[in-house]
């Protein structure tokens, strides 16, 4: 099993999607195309892809050149029936690449926050493995419509679309369910002066955040991560 990761911004790593990978015994081939590594033209030496997070739009192309690039991308894997995951920066990248609009500059949603099921997550291969409602991390302000003929799969507060499902196994997931709390604390280091800027009692409260949710959002997050890797 080969499977081709887009890193899209430092220190955004796999987290919980990685440890299942690497149960599944995957062999990753990481690319990093915002330090201008190549991507491939086509799915041919890949059986899935995972596209990461970022600071950046999934519009950002004067800044990004390689991203309508990673959006086709993203259909030609998924077109040849291949297992696609993208997180964040990646789920609006799936939805642009199958035709849906990125909305661009909403209030912030970020920190633990809980994401509720849509009656179609209950048959989902994937988001029925974790409880219709649970607690979750996120870090994102823009968004997106869903495409024609995608199953909207999750909801939250803030956000309508924080998951879906085209065909068999291209998921976009807003929140960052491979952020478990190892992750999310080297987050906390690395990016403290944004996280400071953006939500300055979230740094002062956080080891009453993680008490509260850090344990039941890292078995969700693996649970999904799990979920997704027995699809490839």
């Amino acid at each position: 099993m080969r499977v081709l990761v887009v890193q899209n911004y430092q220190n955004t790593g796999l987290g919980q999607v990685g440890r299942a990978l690497e149960e599944a015994a995957a062999e990753i081939d990481l690319r990093q195309p915002y330090l201008d590594q190549i991507l491939p033209n086509d799915d041919l030496d890949h059986d899935a892809l995972v596209v990461l997070g970022g600071d950046q739009s999934a519009l950002d192309d004067d800044t990004y050149p390689y991203l309508p690039a990673l959006a086709r991308l993203i259909k030609c894997f998924g077109d040849a029936g291949k297992a696609v995951l993208g997180i964040c920066l990646g789920s609006q990248l799936v939805a642009r690449g199958y035709g849906g609009e990125n909305i661009l500059g909403h209030p912030a949603e970020f920190g633990w926050h809980e994401v509720t099921g849509t009656v179609e997550a209950k048959s989902d291969p994937v988001l029925s493995a974790v409880p219709q409602q649970f607690p979750i991390f996120h870090w994102h302000s823009d968004t997106f419509s869903l495409p024609e003929g995608a199953v909207p799969l999750a909801s939250s507060h803030m956000t309508r679309n924080q998951a879906f499902r085209i065909g068999r196994a291209v998921y976009g997931i807003q929140f960052h369910f491979e952020a478990d709390t190892k992750l999310v604390d080297e987050w906390r280091r690395v990016f403290h002066d944004q996280i400071k800027n953006l939500d300055p009692d979230w740094l002062a409260n956080y080891g009453t955040y993680l008490e509260r949710d850090g344990a039941e959002a890292d078995a969700a997050g693996l649970a999904l991560a799990r979920a997704w890797v027995a699809l490839i």
